[in-house]
């Protein structure tokens, strides 16, 4: 049965779980197993990852899928909003070029008429003078000037009409730029569906699909609504969502989840080292000799010509023969000729040229293989097209050839990649001589599938929004999930969507800071706690007091169960003045110590409707000389900072003051320093 008679399924996306770079999707299908048990479930994105395919049937019934692969088709499309999109643009292009074109002639007129002059007829060398008509001048005076008038009207017409559709245009290109890539941007439309292979299936039967896909990008945000007096408050989790996948997420069951979908989670293989003469047999590598003849199987092909040039140019920049950085140039074909059959040889590397130590462990030349001959044109030059394939270095200078490197020892050895099989491609016969019916790994030879994954990955340079955090950076070394609550709209335009997660509950606590011997300035704060099991990542915030928006602040990362300071800026409700005294004098038996008394004195005002607490900062001087010694005359207390918000600097003290609303309160503290005679400097103790 051929792909076309397999019946297909019409699928839907159900969920999407968005990770720190690309999204895993799933899908529903549901229909009738036909006899021979092959279905072809359609619906599938354009830049979905072949290899990340995986399929199940849902419910207890005994079928299970013993095939499944990806398959692309291709049929006429439909037009679709791009292409409608697309005319309107090219209808806008028409109508401001026309604009332009009505304004430039309008422009042309009036420079036309504005240069009407009069000009007197000629005069012989006998005629008298005639006497100037004046009143004809003042006619055609008032002619130009009455025609300019209206030219001129006219022109602000024309201005106004090219200015709005300048507009037009500039909006209709931004929406075209903004389209979704979920439909087709070609009148040839590629799809991508899954063949799969059912066994014992009698009857309807429901299909999961998951799948993986790049381009999708997220990072977290909140709402934070706060009423004074309360001791807790609302933190509302919501995501920015950005993706491009080439399908809109519509209704989904919306994920989101820290970790990277693309990082490898198989087990590092730890082999054991043995001591002795005799060793146990080395794991047979997987590594085989290329087939005898295998030059042969292109004889008829090279025989056939070259095939014709067909124009165009290849989508990306992957396909060989493509300029650097740059799409795809035709290359010159040369006439056919018999090319000579190289000499088998051993799979060469990825990609590039064969390096020292490559794949196998050494070039191919040490183990007796003979790399492959070059095309040679009758003259015994190479054929044009064959250096950007074969991509053979230069010719070296006479008397100046590398010395051949020595023979390795033991059996070649292939690196993991190459023996990767479910990631090896077989090249064709479009292929240069030395790849043409061998195994690579990593060359895929669908281009325009690696074109659209390269533009979905080019939505992870968004901008991000202000105060924004990856969730990778922020995250650490531990992985997070986030379900949404509701389902979720996330068209596939590349562009920032807010999706709102689900309400988390947080601790409240408001406090006033100040460090007035810094800044004589109250600022108002929450110590916001994480109540729950997950941990709050990095974000911006959106702050509402007694629902009147405050400002945007940045979250800090939140453990469970962490406690982090977030300001709200300076309160002008609450004052505060600070004051200092110093007073130095000598002390001891002959005077030897010399005594610095500094006095602190604080003074706080609450003008606020309401009671507040204040946390004064100040800071005791640290000594790591024993005979240098500080006596506090304070009852301010040193910060726990274990039960802090934030870790303090070594010597802070603190004050915390309930002051009620209209309330005052007077601080008082100090402290002395005795320094010893010895360890004072000549005019050290000078104060400002």
């Amino acid at each position: 049965m051929t792909v076309g008679a397999v019946p297909g399924w019409g699928s839907s996306l159900d969920s999407v779980v968005v990770y720190a770079r690309g999204a895993l999707c799933r899908r529903l299908a549901r229909g009738v197993v036909p006899p021979d048990g092959r279905v072809r479930v359609t619906g599938l994105p354009r830049a979905l990852d072949p290899g990340s395919l995986r399929a199940r049937v849902l419910g207890v019934s005994g079928a299970r899928v013993t095939e499944a692969r990806v398959e692309v088709e291709a049929e006429p499309g439909d037009g679709g909003a791009p292409e409608g999109l697309r005319r309107e643009v090219e209808r806008l292009h028409e109508a401001h070029a026309a604009a332009a074109a009505r304004r430039d002639r309008h422009r042309a007129l009036i420079e036309e008429v504005g240069g009407l002059r009069p000009v007197p007829p000629g005069r012989k060398r006998d005629d008298p003078h005639r006497r100037t008509p004046v009143d004809a001048w003042l006619e055609l005076a008032d002619f130009v000037d009455e025609r300019l008038t209206g030219l001129h009207a006219r022109l602000v017409e024309l201005d106004e009409a090219l200015r709005l559709a300048e507009h037009e245009l500039e909006v209709a290109c931004d929406r075209l730029d903004r389209a979704s890539t979920d439909a087709p941007s070609a009148h040839v439309e590629t799809s991508v569906c899954a063949v799969l292979t059912l066994h014992g299936a009698e009857e309807e039967v429901e299909l999961e699909l998951e799948y993986g896909v790049p381009g999708a990008v997220w990072v977290p945000t909140y709402r934070l609504a706060h009423r004074q007096g309360d001791g807790g408050g609302r933190l509302v989790l919501r995501a920015s969502v950005a993706q491009r996948t080439g399908e809109d997420w519509t209704g989904v069951r919306l994920a989101l989840a820290t970790a990277d979908l693309g990082r490898r989670t198989d087990l590092p293989a730890l082999r054991s080292i043995r001591i002795g003469r005799r060793q146990s047999a080395p794991a047979p590598s997987g590594w085989r000799e290329p087939p005898a003849g295998l030059a042969d199987l292109f004889t008829g092909y090279e025989a056939a010509g070259p095939a014709p040039f067909r124009g165009g140019f290849a989508v990306g920049g992957g396909a060989p023969g493509s300029a650097a950085g740059g799409g795809a140039v035709p290359l010159p074909v040369a006439a056919p000729e018999p090319v000579p059959a190289p000499a088998p040889i051993a799979p060469p590397s990825f990609a590039g040229p064969p390096r020292p130590g490559g794949a196998y462990g050494s070039a191919p030349e040490a183990y007796g293989i003979a790399p492959p001959a070059a095309p040679q044109a009758p003259g015994g030059r190479p054929r044009a097209g064959d250096a950007a394939f074969v991509g053979a270095p230069a010719p070296r200078a006479p008397g100046s050839a590398a010395p051949p490197p020595p023979p390795p020892v033991g059996p070649p050895r292939p690196s993991g990649a190459e023996l990767d099989y479910a990631a090896l491609v077989l090249s064709g016969p479009e292929e240069p001589v030395g790849r043409r019916g061998r195994l690579f790994p990593g060359s895929s030879s669908d281009a325009v599938a690696a074109e659209y994954r390269r533009r979905a990955e080019a939505v992870a340079a968004l901008p991000l929004p202000e105060h924004a955090v990856r969730p990778r950076e922020s995250a650490g070394s531990f992985d997070h999930r986030f379900d949404a609550a509701a389902r979720a709209d996330v068209p596939s335009d590349g562009t920032w969507h807010t999706v709102t997660v689900g309400e988390i509950p947080v601790g409240l606590r408001a406090e006033h800071l100040c460090v007035p011997s810094v800044e004589q300035t109250v600022y108002a704060t929450l110590a916001v706690s994480n109540a729950t099991d997950q941990a709050l990542l990095a974000g911006p915030v959106e702050v509402t007091v007694d629902d009147d928006f405050l400002l945007t602040a940045a979250l800090p990362t939140l453990a469970p169960g962490g406690v982090r300071r977030l300001g709200l800026g300076p309160a002008e409700g609450v004052r505060v003045t600070r004051r200092t005294h110093l007073k130095e004098s000598t002390a001891g038996l002959r005077n030897n110590v010399t005594v610095l008394d500094h006095r602190v004195h604080v003074e706080l005002a609450n003008r606020l409707a309401g009671p507040v607490t204040v946390e004064v900062h100040e800071r005791v001087p640290v000594s790591s000389e024993p005979d240098v010694r500080i006596e506090e005359r304070a009852d301010w207390t040193a910060p726990e900072d274990g039960a802090a918000p934030e870790r303090h600097a070594p010597g802070t003290r603190v004050w915390r003051v309930e002051l009620p609303a209209g309330g005052t309160a007077v601080l008082d503290g100090g402290y002395e320093i005795r320094i010893p005679a010895g360890k004072a400097l000549v005019d050290g103790n000078r104060r400002s």
